[in-house]
Order: structure tokens, then sequence, then C-alpha cells
């Protein structure tokens, strides 16, 4: 698909030449297109009760009179905001659903940003997504070969770098989608170790993926116990991306790679376990992250890191109340194996360490306990560095793809006290979410480290079911902040 500002032309957004042209419409104000052919139309619908400046109201005009494009489609918005016009330009594209449109053009009424750009290609690319690997039934929806914000000619500049960091966001989200929606028997750790050698191939990073072996070498005692019970064999995948100079600390991204959860012995109960496949969810970020970084090349060096496998039940299956040896030489005693994804990351993060990182930051679909906490809105945000929180804050703002920070306060260390163990892996209810980071955060103290649990947001079930894509957005921002770039 592409993706063009088009300056205004000199006839107004009434000379546009496409095939449809979407007007957003903001609620809290009432300025017009400044075009008197569009303006006209505007004011006969809404004099006529056909439409309203409300938030998810659009109408479908056809052939309007000193209008060029012969479809034009008025889509209302909350406000002014780039994160309301990207909700606008989706009831937009809804409204031309089956209509054949090669050429989409679309005006903000009251002016584009670089975010409204950036926001563009991240409407579009999902209102056409359509998931097909197992599903080639499922037909592609039809959708633009080309899309152009028109706007005034001294921000087409502006709005063309927003575009293109929204065209690779988009990408990045989209790999993300196709990860985790893939079933668990397509989608094991061998094919994401697969996976990430063919993007850092296409797209210019450098990829090594370890085996058991190499992993029982490095010591990483708690990983490998989750990986037992499964025939599918483990794999640790690090990504590389060059783009800082060779003395410059790398940004570390570590995403939960658990291709299946079934909960090992602590078995799960059967209802909605087949939404364990998302349970990679924070690999898939990282992968989509990994993707959007590398197209937009920003001068920072990024390393992501994936520990993978499958949590299954077995006759050598790890038991609760089993003590393993983690990479760090800290022993932890299984109280629950439904606790895994702390397990794994534990010895990614201590694998960390070898970069001398600048900052770590893992992610993690980890605890049901955070979804109660945040429910499906926000991903949990938990660091002992305030800069470091300030910074993904500010990053998941940029990016509308928000986060909510969460308390560390050392009390809730006591949960992890073990008789048999320098810590348990699991602590009481209460508090979970946060529990599961302290026992993160003992495995961090060599580098400014946070975690993201995205339990809540990585996807959604019921009818909608399917990944999000989610917190590719935030990182991406993240790493572009930190390469002095914002949208």
């Amino acid at each position: 698909m592409n993706f063009q500002a088009l300056a205004t032309p000199a006839g107004g957004a009434s000379a546009v030449v496409a095939d449809a042209l979407i007007v957003v419409l903001p609620a809290d104000g009432k300025a017009g297109t400044g075009d008197k052919a569009l303006d006209g139309a505007i004011a006969a619908a809404t004099k006529a009760g056909d439409f309203e400046r409300k938030a998810g109201r659009t109408l479908y005009l056809h052939s309007v009179d000193a209008v060029k494009t012969p479809r034009v489609v008025l889509s209302g918005a909350r406000d002014a905001s780039a994160k309301a016009f990207r909700a606008a330009v989706a009831q937009g594209l809804a409204a031309l659903k089956n209509r054949s449109v090669k050429h989409l053009a679309v005006l903000a009424v009251e002016g584009a940003t670089a975010a409204h750009a950036e926001a563009l290609p991240l409407a579009v690319e999902q209102a056409g997504y359509v998931y097909q690997h197992t599903k080639p039934s499922a037909e592609a929806l039809p959708m633009p070969g080309k899309v152009s914000l028109v706007a005034d000619k001294s921000l087409v500049a502006e709005l063309k770098q927003g575009l293109a960091q929204g065209e690779a966001i988009a990408a990045g989200v989209n790999v993300a989608r196709e990860c985790a929606n893939r079933p668990a028997n397509f989608c094991t750790p061998t094919w994401l170790g697969e996976e990430a050698k063919r993007l850092g191939k296409a797209h210019g990073f450098d990829v090594q993926v370890l085996d058991r072996k190499a992993v029982e070498k490095l010591g990483m005692g708690s990983f490998l116990s989750v990986a037992r019970g499964s025939e599918e064999p483990l794999r640790f995948i690090i990504m590389q991306y060059h783009g800082g100079a060779k003395k410059d600390a790398p940004i570390v991204l570590v995403g939960k790679g658990i291709t299946f959860d079934t909960g090992g012995i602590s078995l799960k109960p059967a209802a909605e376990m087949d939404e364990m496949k998302f349970d990679m969810g924070g690999a898939a970020s990282v992968l989509g992250t990994m993707r959007a970084v590398a197209e937009l090349k920003p001068k920072v060096n990024v390393v992501g890191l994936i520990p993978a496998c499958e949590n299954m039940p077995s006759g050598i299956a790890t038991k609760p109340g089993d003590v393993v040896t983690s990479m760090s030489g800290q022993t932890i005693e299984i109280l629950n194996t439904d606790a895994e994804g702390r397990l794994i990351l534990c010895d990614a993060l201590t694998y960390a360490e070898r970069f001398k990182p600048a900052a770590v930051v893992d992610i993690a679909t980890l605890t049901g306990a955070c979804v109660i906490a945040l429910g499906n809105h926000h991903s949990g945000l938990f660091s002992p560095d305030d800069k470091l929180a300030d910074e993904l804050s500010a990053a998941s703002r940029r990016a509308d793809d928000p986060c909510w920070r969460m308390p560390l306060d050392e009390e809730y260390d006591d949960a992890l006290k073990s008789n048999f163990a320098d810590m348990a892996n699991v602590g009481s209810r209460a508090g979970g979410a946060i529990t599961a980071a302290k026992f993160l955060q003992r495995y961090t103290k060599a580098y400014p480290w946070a975690h993201l649990d995205v339990a809540g947001v990585a996807y959604k079930g019921g009818a909608a079911k399917g990944a999000t894509g989610r917190p590719v957005g935030l990182l991406t921002h993240f790493v572009l902040g930190r390469a002095g770039r914002k949208a």
C-alpha cells in the first residue's frame, strides 16, 4: 500500500482526484473544510438531520456537486486529536466497505500533524488485516492501493515522515499479530526461530538461535525446567540491530515466548485454554518491534531476546515443590508450574547483562492479576527507575498504546520467601502482578529495567478473538525516543 502526503490543490479539497474522500470532522469544533462545495454538502446533510458531528457518526455521499471525487464519507471524531482521527478513519473505511476504491484521500478538517499522519497507516492496515494462514477461505478485505493525506503544502514534508513512521509500525504490528494468531501446532519455538531469521535477512538485523544444548551450556536451569514437559524443542532467539556506534550501549527487549501454556502439572481449566497460544504475545511484540525499527533505521543499537518453549504436563515435567537453579545462580522453589513465564524470563534477563545495556524492557503476557487490575486497555508498567518509567509512559502516549505504572514497594518481596530456596516463584493471589514483577526484579540489578505485563492487551477473546499487535507501537516509540526521533 502506498501512503503519501498530498498538497491541497489550488481549487480546494473538492479538486482532489481520487476514488473516495474521507472527511474527518471533530465534534468539538465548528470549522469547515474551507472548500465551498464540500462545506455546502456538509451543511445540507447536517440541516437535513442526516449527519451529526459526533464520534462514530458517518454519512456516505455519492456524486456531490462540484466535487471531483465521486464518493465522499463524512466521519465524526470525538475531538481533533490523532487518536480520535484514527478512530474516525476506521469508521470511514467501514462506510466504504465493498466499494471499488483504489485511491483513497483523507482530509482532517482541523489540520493534520505528524501524529495524525502516523495514525493513518495504522488505521488502514488494521482495517485491512485478515488472518488467512490456517483459514484460506477468509477473504481479504478490498483495500485501496494508494492513500493520500490531504493537507496544506507547508505541512507535506512533516507529514511524509509521520506516514513513513506509521507504515513501519503498522508493518511491525502485523508481524506481531500474524505470529500470535497462528495456532500452537504451527507457531512452535522452532518456527519462531526461523521467522526471526527470515525477518533479520529481509530487514537487515543479525539473528542467532540457540538450541537446548547451548542453553544447557549457559546454565539456564530455570528456562530448561519449563521446557522439560514438552516434546517441542526450546529455542533461545537473539536478534541484534546495529544502528548506533559500536561502543553505544544497546536497548534490550526481552519477550516471553511460551508458544502454548497448559499450566504444566498445575493444569489450567479447559475453558478458554485455546487462548494460551497467545502466551507468546511478548515475543511477538519484540519480533514486530525489530521489524519496525530496522525499517526506520534510528541511530541506536537494539537487542531482542526471546526464550521460547511450551509449558506442558508429562511424566518428566517439573513438579510443584521442585527446586531449580537459574542462570544467575539463585535457586527457585516452583510452587506453581503455571507461573512459568517468569521462569523463562529470569534467565533471559541474566543473559542480557552481557550486552552491558543502557536499558532492558521485558514484555510478557505474565499474569491474570494484571488483567483484573487494569482490564484490557492499559499494559501494566513496573520499574524501580523513574526516568525509564517516564520514558515508556511518554512513548505510550505518543503511540496511543497506553500503559499504567504499578508499584514495586519492597514490602511485596516478603510474598516470595521460601524455606527451601532463595525464592518461591509465586506469592499469594493478592497483588499477583506485583509479586511477579518483584520476582523478575531480582535478576535486574545490573542495569535500568522495566517490565510490561501485557496480559490484558496483547489479544482479545470472544467474537473478536485475535492478537492486537500491542505493544509494538509503544516499544518502537521508546526506541525512537532514545534515538532522538519523536513523532
